[in-house]
Order: C-alpha cells, then structure tokens, then sequence
C-alpha cells in the first residue's frame, strides 16, 4: 500500500486509515512523503516492491480530482517503459491494482448532475488506464465521500472499519469478483450479496 498525504497531521480520516494498513499483518505500508521527504523517488527500491506484492493499493485524498502531487511523480519514475509498459514491459502483469481514496463533497457531487459533473470513477480514469496499460487488473477504488464532515456526522469509525474488512478481504478472498465495469465504487461490491467470503 502506497500512502500519499502531505499535510497527515492535519488528516482526519486518512491517518486513521494509514495506522490500520501499518498494522495489518498482510499488508506492507509506505509511507511516500515520509520516505521520500525531497521527492528525490528510489526507482530501483519501489520497482522491486511491486514486484514482490500481487496487490497493489494507492491510499489518498482526492486533490484537485488526482492524487497528491508525490504519488503523481512517483507513478511518472516508477512505472517505466519497459518495466511497466511496452512490449518487454510486463512486469506487473496479472496484479490487481485498487485505489482507496477520500473525497471532500457528498457522494450526491460526483455524478452527471453533481458539481463535479462526473462520477468519481469517471475522474480516476487516468488511473484506471494506467493500470490497463500496465497489464494490471483494475478494482474500483474504495472511497469515501464527503470527508470534510465525516468526524462530525460520525461516520468515521464505519469507514475505518469497512477499510480494514476490505484489506481483509484482498488477503483471503477471491479478487476476480471484484473487477466490475457496472460500479462506481468496490464499497457497492462489499456490502452487497454479490460477493460472498469462501471463509
């Protein structure tokens, strides 16, 4: 899991996020802007790391409808012809990609008739093709909308807690189930009867 916030003091539901993912036994976290405080991106190191995960996940806020400006480079360095992409570039083929993301407005904003005037898988496209092009297998992102007032309505800890069965769920479960062009987010998938534990 790839963790991208640049401000996780100030992050009230994120950070929340971020100390499940550390202390999940099946899940290796990093934490991009505290590794890599001067942008200055270990290629080698993070290339290696995909290699060695059959899951990868991008943990963010949504900043101007993409990822923080960190998680943009290092997807510019990391994933390169050759390695990612390309004719010989078919080093993360066959792993399952998932965003798990956190959006300011109410869900009610990301749609045709929202102020967003797309739904949010619509403004993760770039992502979506990205992990296309790397032969990847793309589950819909995990999110959560209207984050800014998520503490005050309470509805934080519910979050929090469909965050760690979804990790659960990519360690033990089936993830073929989850690759669904007919939903704009895997939290539909989760809680509906369409996709059952085997354990």
């Amino acid at each position: 899991m790839l963790f991208a916030h640049p401000s996780p003091g100030r992050s009230e539901i994120n950070s929340h996020l971020a100390s499940i993912a550390k202390s999940h036994v099946n899940t290796t976290f990093v934490d991009l802007y505290a590794e890599y405080p001067d942008y200055r991106i270990d290629i080698d190191k993070e290339q290696q790391r995909l290699c060695e995960h059959d899951v990868i996940v991008f943990l963010f806020p949504l900043f101007w409808y993409s990822t923080p400006a960190l998680l943009k480079e290092w997807q510019d360095l990391v994933l390169e012809h050759g390695f990612a992409y390309g004719s010989q570039g078919t080093a993360l083929a066959g792993k399952y990609f998932l965003c798990a993301c956190s959006a300011g407005g109410a869900a009610s904003a990301y749609g045709a008739a929202g102020y967003n005037h797309h739904s949010l898988r619509e403004l993760l496209v770039p992502l979506e093709q990205t992990a296309t092009l790397c032969h990847m297998r793309y589950i819909p992102p995990f999110a959560l909308f209207g984050s800014r007032t998520a503490v005050e309505e309470g509805r934080r800890e519910e979050h929090v807690q469909a965050f760690a069965a979804m990790l659960d769920h990519l360690a033990s479960e089936p993830l073929e189930v989850l690759i669904r062009s007919d939903v704009c987010t895997v939290n539909e998938l989760l809680l509906s009867s369409d996709v059952e534990s085997t354990g």
